[in-house]
This record gives C-alpha cells, sequence and structure tokens, in this order.
C-alpha cells in the first residue's frame, strides 16, 4: 500500500485510489452486477443520449474515466495507470499532470459523444492515451535523452494499442483517438519541468485554442 500511494507522486496515487473507490462501490453495491449497462449509467459512464436530453449530465465527460467494465478492465487500466502515470508525472509535474489526466480523458469522451452517439462508455483508457501522445509529442521537442527514448518506448505502445483498439470488439476507437489527440495538444500547452521553455508562447497559445476550438465543436456535433 505503501508503494502504491506514494507521496512523490501523488496525483497519480489520487486517481488510483478514485478508480479503486469507485470499482469497490460497484461491487459492493450491485451484489455481483457490476459490469451491467444500468450499473454502469449509475455511476456515471459515458451515455451520449443521456447528456442530448439533460444536457446538466455533461459531468459524464469525466466521470466515466474512473468507471470500468468489469475485472479485466479495472485491472489493465489501473496498473498502466499505476506506471504510466508515475513516468508522466515526474517528468510533466503534479499539478500539469492532474490536468493532462482529466482533459485528456474528457476529451476522448467527447469523441465518444460526437462520433459514437449511441455507445455506453467507461474506462481510464481515454486518459491513459492522452498520456502516451503527449510524451510522444513531447519526444520531439525534449533534449532530454530520457524522453526520447521513453516516447520511442510509447509510440511502439500506441500503435500495438491501437490495432487493438481496431480488431478487438467492444472497444472504443473514438475514445482512444480522442485521447490521444487531447493529450498531443496539452503536451504543448503544459510546460514540462526541466524545459520549461520547450515550445514558445505562440505556439502554446495555438495548442490551446484548437483543443478548446475541438472540444467546442465536438459538444456542438453530440448535442445535435
Amino acid at each position: 500500500m505503501k508503494e502504491i500511494f506514494d507521496k512523490r507522486y501523488p496525483v497519480t496515487s489520487f486517481f488510483l485510489l478514485v478508480t479503486a473507490l469507485v470499482f469497490a462501490l460497484m461491487l459492493l453495491t450491485t451484489g455481483g452486477n457490476f459490469d451491467r449497462a444500468d450499473t454502469l449509467f449509475r455511476f456515471g459512464a459515458m451515455y451520449s443520449p443521456a447528456i442530448r436530453l439533460v444536457p446538466s449530465q455533461i459531468w459524464r465527460l469525466f466521470s466515466a474515466i474512473f468507471v470500468h467494465i468489469g475485472w479485466e478492465h479495472f485491472i489493465v487500466n489501473i496498473l498502466s495507470l499505476y506506471f504510466l502515470g508515475r513516468q508522466v508525472e515526474e517528468i510533466v509535474g503534479s499539478k500539469q499532470f492532474f490536468f493532462l489526466y482529466l482533459l485528456s480523458g474528457m476529451m476522448g469522451n467527447l469523441f465518444v459523444f460526437a462520433y459514437t452517439p449511441r455507445a455506453l462508455a467507461a474506462g481510464a483508457s481515454t486518459s491513459l492515451y492522452g498520456l502516451f501522445a503527449a510524451i510522444i509529442v513531447l519526444r520531439y521537442a525534449s533534449r532530454n535523452p530520457y524522453i526520447q527514448q521513453l516516447g520511442q518506448s510509447y509510440m511502439t505502445l500506441f500503435v500495438v494499442n491501437l490495432i487493438g483498439s481496431i480488431l478487438i470488439p467492444g472497444i472504443s476507437l473514438a475514445g482512444h483517438i480522442g485521447g490521444a489527440v487531447g493529450g498531443a495538444f496539452l503536451a504543448i500547452l503544459f510546460p514540462v519541468k526541466s524545459e520549461r521553455r520547450m515550445y514558445n508562447p505562440v505556439q502554446r497559445l495555438g495548442a490551446a485554442v484548437l483543443f478548446i476550438g475541438l472540444a467546442i465543436l465536438l459538444l456542438y456535433k453530440g448535442m445535435r
């Protein structure tokens, strides 16, 4: 427990805790029926018709990040968050990592909202794909050999997982691509601890405008 909730990585530890607590609550309150559609919906899964009908349910863009469909889905994502989150939090810093994780997940769920309007979707993979994409983008601007090597490794993992998203039924390709797009923009927007001048103010402003503009466009498309 001490190693999992490491104070050196407070945001990763926080997201691990929230994800585990949500899954535990799903298990305890459903009598084992934690992977049913009504349970997933009740705990905050992404469901576009609900948002179109009741726009105040826009919070599902964030809550869906912490909801998982079954044991395998939960274990794969929480292990990925444990290893990937610690690496990325170390590179970008805790504050930036907090927003990178949540906003990448939000963008992934906006893609789900716009392009798979009838799907019930959930999981941390929207955010995790954002982390992959962020380090891949930073690889090409960084002078740090560690970030460059990590970015190369992430590129391989990203391609393999993206192929899996296409071939394996039931996986949200839209959510994964959207998370990656969000992470790529946010990598330019947020400074890296060791290289805060990696991108100039104009590039950061451009990334922010593109991210916000895309989010508004997808929200508009989904509401229609």
